[in-house]
């Protein structure tokens, strides 16, 4: 997919990303490509407008809350781990603020790998069950309280015609990237 945007760029087009398979490094170069191109790109880990309004409302939670993590539920047949719609927050909360650990997921005694996977410091738990299509959950916690919020797909991908409009119509003002819909 970064490929394919950096032709495309340089052949003068704006793109619309909506893939999980690139990573924060992956978004840089592609800024670097587009402002170079003086052209734009909006890319978004998932395209539901209430999976926008996850992310927003995670990234605010994330400058109040010292603890958080991430989890992220899909089905058995999803390969990759995280999906981008739990990657981006991640990524995007974790340059907000690190989350505090008691004990650093390298140090865990036993398999480190069962406490999750880290992304841009974020534990995430990836999940994959039948009856899930594609759910994350931040969680957060502060003392004795907890802060849950959650995306939860469903199975009807007209879910994201309208954040896929958006992100097409906004495109054609956006210099570099956009990452997010939020």
């Amino acid at each position: 997919m970064k490929e394919n945007t950096l032709a495309a760029l340089a052949a003068g087009r704006r793109v619309v990303i909506g893939t999980s398979g690139l990573t924060a490094e992956d978004y840089d170069g592609i800024d670097r490509a587009a402002r170079a191109a003086g052209s734009g790109v909006v890319a978004s880990g998932n395209f539901a407008l209430t999976a926008a309004l996850m992310t927003r409302f995670s990234l605010m939670a994330a400058e109040y809350l010292d603890w958080f993590e991430i989890i992220d539920y899909s089905r058995p047949s999803k390969t990759d781990a995280p999906t981008g719609t739990a990657r981006e927050p991640a990524e995007r909360m974790g340059a907000v603020r690190q989350p505090a650990l008691d004990v650093d997921p390298a140090q865990v005694k036993g398999e480190p790998g069962l406490r999750g996977g880290t992304v841009a410091g974020v534990q995430v738990h990836s999940l994959r069950l039948p009856s899930h299509s594609a759910t994350v959950t931040s969680t957060f916690a502060h003392g004795n309280a907890r802060l849950t919020i959650t995306h939860d797909a469903g199975r009807d991908a007209t879910i994201y015609a309208d954040g896929t409009l958006l992100a097409a119509r906004r495109v054609i003002a956006v210099e570099g990237l956009v990452r997010g819909l939020d």
